[in-house]
């Protein structure tokens, strides 16, 4: 059974970072794309950064230049690096397993989710 365990999330003032991580079980990930989903407050979540089997990158508007979405195979452990935080940027942080063997762009490309992590950003 896959399982996805999420955490760095936290609270912090606009202009700062946090590193989140998602540690996977169950599975690897080779051949398998990542990514990492947001939801603000009565919002639908919306994909802010993925990866690719091949390491390939996707990013929202938003994120390029301040986000950066790294993997450690021998770890298991995805991670999203977040810099120049912005109150806009405030969520619960999904992080998800895809089916698909390319980059993962829909929600229909992946099959497993974590619980979430909160992550606050204050102006």
């Amino acid at each position: 059974q896959v399982q996805l365990v999420e955490s760095g999330g936290g609270s912090v003032q606009a202009g700062g970072s946090l590193t989140l991580s998602c540690a996977a079980s169950g599975t690897t990930f080779d051949g398998r794309g990542m990514g990492w989903y947001r939801q603000a407050q009565g919002n639908e979540c919306h994909l802010v950064a993925s990866i690719g089997p091949d390491g390939s990158t996707h990013y929202e508007d938003a994120a390029k230049g301040r986000f950066t979405l790294s993997q450690d195979n021998a770890k298991n452990t995805v991670y999203l690096q977040m810099s120049s935080l912005e109150p806009e940027d405030t969520g619960l942080y999904y992080c998800a397993a895809a089916r698909v063997c390319f980059l993962p762009l829909t929600n229909s490309d992946y099959a497993f989710w974590g619980q979430g992590t909160q992550v606050t950003v204050s102006s």
